[in-house]
């Protein structure tokens, strides 16, 4: 009972994960429509390099902190 409690959760949540989208397609076929400079790029992309040394500095200090504990 419990695995199909279990494949019956999973496919719920993969199919709500499915059907919900984050962004709405304006224009399916793939031309611009005009002569704009397109889409703007996320203000995100410029930090790429910074954040993911920041995570990695996460996760080596609580890494530490965590064997320092010795749990």
């Amino acid at each position: 009972m419990k695995t199909i409690n279990k494949l019956v959760t999973s496919a719920f949540f993969f199919f709500a994960v499915a059907l919900v989208s984050a962004q709405t397609v304006t224009n399916p076929g793939g031309g611009a429509g005009g002569t704009g400079p397109g889409a703007p790029a996320s203000p995100i992309d410029m930090y790429v390099y910074a954040l993911s040394a920041i995570a990695v500095l996460f996760i080596v200090f609580f890494a530490t902190k965590i064997k320092k504990q010795k749990i």
